[in-house]
């Protein structure tokens, strides 16, 4: 038997390789001669990882990758100045958020994720693929992403008057004087936004974490809503999902803290408390209301019994019609009930809040309070299994007469076809 076998060494192959692509020699190539070959086989011919020792090289930009871009980190770092802690607009459980100007001069919000965030890899591609899908006037918009070396990084449109919670919540040289029209229409836009999340996206989507930080305003004031790191997919058929308990304490459904149940009915409860917080310019997350030194919902629920409602208005607010006002506190009451099958759903709040409607307060119960240490408002606690709804009622419980639309916002704009 004779074999022959020729090697050689540093051989450089003129593959047509993509542009922009380093290669370096290759030692890895080899002849192999045989007397004696099985039928139909020649000179044979390997090469072993030849192509993955050819690195694409990132270009410094980005990549167009189905519906959202890639970027490079080193262009992200760019954007951020080298992710300044000046260019800091905000920061969570998963991360921190920058402000960034791309190459083109657009402004962008670039969410880092932390090296501690539990978000692993399917979960962040799992989010890029949800929210790249999802499209709607009051949600935040998914530019693009970067996955490279490590790093794990959403890019989101750039809203320019940050947070409602710095515009409402913030120190008194940050606040902004909202006047009740633009606090009702930010209300009526989140509201919106959820009921997108709720009944329209597919799956239909759980936020899970609605706070005031977690609503963005845009130049108009406009709402949109952010941070989808927390959301799950809620299948139409799952009456209950037991997860992990993730959210802010002060927006918390009773249900969801206590027994990690999460229906559509938790978003509520906190677009309920968020209401509260615009209106009265006050923080869900304090104890120090009223001579109790209660937290916000249960100050707001001991108002209502003592006929004072209106005492939990901002007292710089000065414009306002009571009727109107007094309407979307109720509404607000509406939505944190400790029992989460009498809340309503988020299209029912819409309706509620966009027409002139008399509110059939004999379905309103006692609110849902959740502290995470033992309290005499315990008691309030709810313990009984919630059931979701679909928010394809035709006909409101929570409205008596019949309703007409408001002058002042048009149910046509929240729901954009």
């Amino acid at each position: 038997m004779i074999y022959l076998s020729i090697t050689f060494l540093s051989l450089i192959v003129n593959f047509p390789f993509p542009q922009e692509t380093i290669c370096e020699p290759l030692n890895i190539w080899s002849i192999s001669l045989h007397s004696h070959q099985p039928s139909g086989m020649g000179m044979g011919i390997g090469c072993f990882g030849a192509f993955d020792s050819c690195k694409p090289k990132i270009p410094d930009e980005e990549i167009a990758t189905n519906n959202v871009k890639q970027f490079s980190y080193n262009s992200l770092r760019s954007a951020t100045r080298n992710f300044h802690p000046e260019n800091k607009i905000g920061g969570g459980g998963f991360g921190v958020v920058y402000k960034g100007v791309l190459r083109d001069e657009t402004k962008v919000a670039i969410k880092s994720l932390s090296a501690e965030s539990k978000q692993g890899t399917k979960e962040f591609l799992t989010e890029i693929n949800m929210i790249s899908r999802i499209t709607h006037p009051n949600l935040v918009r998914l530019i693009g992403c970067c996955v490279e070396d490590g790093n794990r990084i959403l890019v989101y449109e750039y809203l320019d008057n940050n947070s409602l919670a710095t515009a409402i919540l913030g120190s008194r040289g940050k606040r902004v004087d909202l006047d009740w029209g633009t606090r009702a229409s930010i209300c009526i836009g989140t509201a919106s936004g959820l009921v997108f999340l709720h009944d329209e996206a597919e799956p239909h989507i759980v936020h899970r974490d609605i706070k005031a930080s977690n609503v963005l305003l845009d130049e108009n004031f406009a709402p949109k809503i952010g941070d989808f790191g927390l959301a799950k997919l809620f299948p139409d058929n799952v009456t209950h999902v037991s997860t992990r308990v993730a959210g802010t304490v002060g927006y918390l459904a009773p249900e969801y803290a206590m027994l990690g149940q999460l229906t559509k009915k938790v978003d509520v409860y906190s677009f309920g408390v968020l209401m509260l917080e615009v209106i009265s310019c006050r923080s869900s997350s304090l104890a120090a209301f009223g001579e109790d030194l209660m937290g916000l919902v249960e100050w707001a629920w001991k108002l209502k019994d003592e006929e004072r409602l209106l005492d939990i208005v901002d007292p710089d607010l000065t414009d306002y019609s009571d009727d109107e006002v007094m309407r979307f506190i109720t509404v607000a009451l509406f939505c944190t009930q400790a029992v989460s099958n009498n809340r309503p759903s988020m299209r029912q709040v819409v309706e509620m809040l966009t027409k002139t409607v008399k509110l059939n307060l004999s379905l309103l119960t006692q609110p849902g309070i959740y502290r995470p240490s033992r309290s005499k408002g315990g008691k309030s606690l709810e313990t009984t299994k919630s059931q979701a709804s679909n928010g394809k009622q035709s006909v409101n419980p929570f409205v008596t007469s019949s309703p007409q639309v408001s002058n002042s916002y048009s149910v046509s704009q929240l729901f954009p076809r």
